[in-house]
């Protein structure tokens, strides 16, 4: 279980400056739903260059929210030269810190806000150097560029920080060697076989496979009975759902989320899960 702060819970369960931004003229999309996270990022500048009003759209689990939330809040009424300066770790220091798992949703903020001060720019919608890059993990589109930005600005020593930083790596692992090669030039150092985790399912793996099973397996067996169930979050073994339709109202719900969607979860996806209701 992810050892959140009270601010992450209050900006996830009371999110700040949601929705699309009537009059926006600046806009910056990161992520993919295939890959388990989205931003879109909504900007209002005046002709001074200063950021009116901020909103936000996400898609993804409780740190990517409440670093979008946090984000929109910080940048209100700054210039956006002085945007351009936040970094990640501003982000996850506004919430008192994040889960070293989450870090890379406090990326995803500070790659979303530079994208859309990019296009109130008029300039390419992706830096340079990223577009020069070679693409090294497939997965989630993440280039050497990008994972030696990670590395260099936020000091990390291992593929596995490189992971939690930029996902790369998360997903089907066949990058992982490549990661290490970066990591080790970057660290001037010969690539160590230590530097590569040992085989595990990724949290983003484990999130795939319990939407999957829900989706094909549990949601069929409420919607016989008019219920309906939601994913709120997946963090390591913890898994949030909540109960929708009929089984919102059933007064056993407990006994459903125990004897059916637990249950399903740990044959389906693995046999340590816990099922809590949001």
């Amino acid at each position: 279980m992810w050892n959140y702060t009270e601010a992450v819970h209050d900006h996830f369960l009371r999110p700040h400056n949601v929705g699309p931004l009537e009059g926006a003229n600046a806009i910056g999309e990161v992520g993919s739903l295939a890959c388990g996270d989205a931003l879109k990022l909504y900007l209002k500048i005046n002709d001074q260059g200063i950021i009116e009003d901020a909103t936000f759209e996400t898609f993804g689990c409780a740190s990517a929210i409440a670093s979008s939330s946090v984000l929109t809040d910080m940048i209100k009424g700054m210039s956006v030269e002085d945007a351009l300066k936040i970094s990640n770790k501003d982000i996850a220091n506004a919430l008192g810190g994040l889960p070293k798992q989450k870090m890379h949703c406090s990326v995803m903020g500070q790659e979303a806000l530079e994208a859309a001060i990019r296009q109130w720019k008029g300039e390419p919608p992706v830096p340079h150097a990223h577009e020069e890059g070679k693409l090294v993990c497939k997965c989630f589109g993440v280039t050497d560029a990008q994972i030696i930005r990670a590395i260099r600005e936020n000091g990390l020593k291992t593929v596995e920080e490189v992971t939690n930083y930029t996902k790369a790596g998360g997903a089907c692992g066949e990058c992982l060697d490549e990661i290490g090669e970066i990591l080790a030039a970057e660290l001037k150092q010969k690539p160590l076989v230590e530097l590569k985790p040992k085989p595990r399912m990724t949290n983003v793996q484990r999130m795939q496979l319990v939407l999957k099973t829900i989706e094909e397996e549990i949601k069929p067996l409420l919607a016989a009975d008019g219920g309906d169930i939601e994913l709120v979050d997946v963090d390591g073994m913890r898994v949030v759902v909540s109960l929708r339709g009929r089984c919102a109202q059933c007064r056993s719900s407990d006994v459903t989320i125990r004897d059916l969607v637990q249950r399903l979860l740990r044959e389906n996806v693995e046999p340590d899960l816990v099922v809590e209701e949001a």
